[in-house]
Order: C-alpha cells, then structure tokens, then sequence
C-alpha cells in the first residue's frame, strides 16, 4: 500500500499562489551548456563550460575596465533624428522610439572616461542590443567627441567595436561617419595618444571598414565574427566554398588582419599593459 495518498484529484494551487520561474537565471551558450547567471557574470560573462563569451553591452565592459565601475558618461543625452523621413516596414522614428524603450539607451554607443588601473581612459563601446549596432550619425558624432576628449585631455581611447555596418535608414549620412571617425583617430595619432581596438562578436561593415581596423593595436576576443559582408554574403558573391573558421577572430589572427585574441578576464590587465608598453612607461601590476 502506497504511503502517501492524493485526498483529492487534480492541483488545487489558485492561480495567485502560482509561481513562474524568473527570466534570465539560466544561460544556454550555442553549444548546449547551462550556465547560472550570477555565475556567468562573475566569470567575465563567459561560459565556464565550453569559453563561449557571450554577447554583452557597454554596461558590461564599463563594469569590467574601469576601477569600481566608476565613471563619467559622455554626450549621453545625444539621439538620432529621421533627416530623410526613412520608411520600410516602419518609420524610422518609431525604429528609434522601440529601440530606446526596449535597451533604455539613448543610441548604438556609449562612451565614458574614468580610471583603469589607476589611471584616465577614455571608452567608445557599441551595443548590439540597439539596432544591431548600427552606426549612425549620433555613433560616429559621438566616437568624435570622445576622440576629441581624449586629445585635449590626453588620455588613451579605446574604442570596443559590435556592429552589423552602417545603418541603412540614414543611408549616405551613416556612410560619412566613417570617414569622420577616421580622421579624428588621425588626429589622434598625430597627437601621439594611444588608440587600442577591440572588436568583438560580431564587428562588420563599415566599422570593420573604418575605426575597427585603424587602432595602434588591434586585438579581439575568441571566437568572434570580423569582417566587412558576411560569410553567406561573401559566399555568394565569389561562388566559394570559404575557408573553416572563416572571418573568426582565430582565423584574421593567424592572417595578420589582428595583433592579439585576449581572454575577456584577461581584459583590464591587457589593454593597460599595451597602453603603457605603447607609451614607453612602466607596466602596471
């Protein structure tokens, strides 16, 4: 005889008593592995099971790279107009408008000064989450200006580069920022400031064809996706069949197209040492 017997059939639980289990305490990396949430964001939002870095925004890397996580954000009340009216499947604007309640940013980047390591640096770092990253006006405008706070201040820039290219709905005015960020990073090479590069998954169009590539030196994090057009595009285009790994950041390392893969934990420590190592001083511990 079973020790234990239902008195009445069915769950007799009210709807109000029910308890779902909260979004966002797992994680699934692509290849299968479970992570906790807490434990992912205490190993540098990486997968402890298979490495995969996961994709995280300027929140997170500002936590990582500057001392306590304090700093001072930039022009971070700049926002993109609709000059040309843009419309597809919505208005523009309304593009805007959803993609600002949905991440609670202002735009594609943001960047901030504050200490790493005990000294000023300067950070421009994009978000995917917004439009897929896409450089508009306010991105470029505001990669400008931290370039600029980094020359008359003299301070490193870092720029953390995820997009997917140029952003469409503003068609030749998100062109002209590459060329516009490209000639704020010259100024600051004639300056003789240290600009450190990072792309990160995924880094194509024209921020591969622009500031990504521009940096003293150039470096990434494992597995990430660099390039101009995709792999499918690329593909396609030159009736291929492309190489294993193509346009991984193993893969442009071993080419020469990057300077060095670093470990996400690794971050802080690294970009420091190259900056000082860049500026002939003596490594920080």
């Amino acid at each position: 005889m079973a020790w234990f017997k239902r008195k009445e059939k069915g769950i007799q639980t009210s709807t109000e008593q029910k308890k779902d289990t909260p979004k966002g305490l797992w994680y699934k990396s692509p290849t299968g592995k479970i992570v906790e949430a807490d434990e992912l964001a205490k190993n540098f939002y990486v997968s402890p099971e298979d490495d995969y870095h996961v994709r995280i925004g300027s929140k997170e890397y500002f936590s990582i790279l500057f001392d306590d996580n304090k700093f001072k954000e930039l022009d971070k009340d700049m926002v993109s107009k609709d000059p040309l009216k843009f419309v597809d499947t919505k208005k523009y604007s309304e593009r805007l408008e959803q993609a600002q309640e949905k991440t609670n940013l202002k735009d594609a980047v943001r960047t901030a000064v504050g200490k790493s390591k005990g000294k000023d640096l300067v950070i421009a770092c994009m978000d995917f989450a917004f439009i897929g990253g896409s450089m508009g006006s306010v991105v470029g405008e505001k990669i400008a200006r931290a370039i600029d706070h980094s020359i008359q201040n003299k301070i490193p820039f870092l720029m953390i580069s995820k997009s997917g290219g140029a952003r469409m709905m503003e068609a030749a005015l998100s062109l002209m920022q590459l060329a516009k960020t490209s000639a704020k990073l010259a100024q600051l090479a004639d300056a003789g400031i240290p600009y450190i590069s990072l792309c990160t998954d995924p880094t194509t169009g024209g921020t591969t064809a622009s500031y990504a590539m521009l940096g003293d030196i150039n470096i990434a994090e494992p597995g990430a996706l660099i390039g101009f057009a995709g792999p499918r595009v690329v593909k396609e285009a030159t009736g291929k069949d492309l190489p294993e790994n193509f346009q991984t950041s193993e893969f442009l390392l071993e080419h020469g197209f990057l300077d060095f893969i670093t470990h996400r934990r690794d971050l802080k420590n690294k970009v420091n040492q190259y900056i000082d190592l860049i500026q002939n001083q003596p490594l920080r511990a």
